[in-house]
């Protein structure tokens, strides 16, 4: 029997852990929904790949998302949306939702300041990425600073990231920054390390929120958003999630230890 339309799962994907940033704000966002989560971990990471490499690789994983059954898709990665995004909704024949560097609202937050924005080297080149901060550049002092090597320390929850982290930014320290931009989901994972570095009155801001706003909207106006009348609105939250990676099973253990972590539980 073929199940409704709007009670398929919503796909998640990025090149390995930094997508759980996302899929977190979508679950309390979104409680009642479903969710597979896919991370490419063997190819990770994305950022200091060619461009076509990533697009290719992007692909099939949507690919791979859109086989299982999803109703929608979700790149929770910047540097694969900006490499991928119009070619993944030119080929799917369902809403895909991308990320783009939180520009926009720093600039709101304080205009006429200094905003450092955090991207991997291949988002700080890309096409999408240069006009966003051109937009906005009349607004703000925007200083990008490309990250090689940092998701890599993420991923493998490295020692060395407050070592690296100092010596990115702490020139930065003196320029009286306002706001820190994550452009990247894997940065989110470590923004207590990025205030230790830059000072507690630092603002820091990504696109996750955004993105599962964004996501709720869009699934509301195709008529997609699981009505289900079951209660998920527990604390903690109980999520059915769906993990799969190109890696192995222990990374799929620490996406679930990084949910609790936020209060949620998974259900399979």
């Amino acid at each position: 029997m073929r199940r409704q339309k709007n009670r398929l799962p919503i796909g998640v994907f990025d090149s390995g852990v930094g997508g759980i940033s996302v899929l977190v704000e979508i679950i309390k966002l979104l409680p009642h929904e479903e969710f597979i989560y896919y991370a490419d971990s063997i190819n990770a990471p994305y950022g200091i790949k060619p461009e076509n490499t990533i697009r290719s690789l992007t692909i099939k994983a949507a690919d791979f998302l859109f086989k299982l059954g999803v109703k929608s898709l979700v790149v929770a990665c910047n540097t694969a949306t900006s490499a991928a995004i119009k070619e993944i909704r030119r080929i799917f024949e369902l809403p895909v939702i991308g990320m783009e560097p939180a520009i926009k609202p720093a600039v709101e937050l304080k205009k006429n300041s200094r905003i450092i924005v955090m991207v991997t080297p291949l988002t700080l080149q890309s096409k999408k990425f240069n006009s966003l901060v051109y937009q906005y550049k009349h607004l703000a002092e925007i200083i990008s600073i490309p990250c090689p090597g940092l998701v890599e320390l993420i991923e493998r929850g490295n020692n060395n990231i407050a070592d690296y982290l100092y010596s990115i930014l702490r020139p930065e320290t003196n320029k009286n920054i306002s706001t820190v931009v994550l452009g990247c989901t894997h940065y989110v994972l470590i923004k207590r390390e990025i205030l230790k570095v830059l000072g507690r009155n630092i603002n820091i801001i990504d696109g996750n929120c955004g993105t599962a706003r964004h996501l709720k909207t869009v699934l509301e106006k195709e008529g997609l958003l699981n009505n289900t009348l079951e209660d998920k609105l527990q604390i903690p939250l109980r999520a059915n999630v769906r993990f799969y990676t190109s890696g192995t099973g222990i990374e799929v253990l620490k996406y679930k230890q990084l949910l609790q972590v936020e209060g949620i539980t998974c259900e399979s």
